[in-house]
């Protein structure tokens, strides 16, 4: 059975480029426009993975993805987020949200599929490394205190 992809955008055109490049990867594809259909599509669906736009009418797609996130059902549910907003605080604030990948837009199909490929595969290896939104973070409570600094 092949897995199913949620194309969430308000654009046609952006949702018909990934629906197309999925779906030639075996994947099956459904759509919504904004992220209160998107949350439809998810309890009706069911599927195994969303790629959601941020701006959108009626729901944006932090807000979708926040309650995504909040509800048991849907929380392993992985998200990437394919968006043009791409200041550092809107990569942020995914990150925050639970998005499990931040492509911003203009964006190479064959990128997102490659993403998606490591994103099943992880599932399937039983490997969550491809969880970007785990603190994978390295401060100076990480280092190792015999390190000596450089003599001058």
């Amino acid at each position: 059975m092949s897995k199913k992809i949620l194309a969430v955008d308000d654009e046609k055109h952006i949702v018909r480029l990934v629906q197309i490049n999925l779906e030639r990867e075996g994947y099956e594809v459904v759509t919504a426009s904004n992220g209160r259909e998107a949350l439809e599509k998810v309890a009706a669906e069911k599927p195994d993975l969303l790629v959601m736009d941020v701006m959108m009418p009626e729901m944006d797609g932090f807000e979708a993805l926040k309650k995504l996130k909040e509800d048991a059902a849907t929380a392993d549910i992985p998200v990437i987020m394919l968006t043009a907003k791409a200041q550092d605080a809107d990569v942020f604030r995914g990150w925050q949200s639970g998005a499990d990948l931040y492509l911003t837009k203009p964006f190479n199909p064959q990128e997102l599929i490659t993403f998606v490929k490591r994103i099943f595969q992880g599932q399937a290896d039983g490997d969550d490394t491809y969880d970007l939104s785990a603190d994978n973070t390295f401060d100076l409570n990480d280092m190792d205190e015999t390190l000596t600094p450089p003599s001058s």
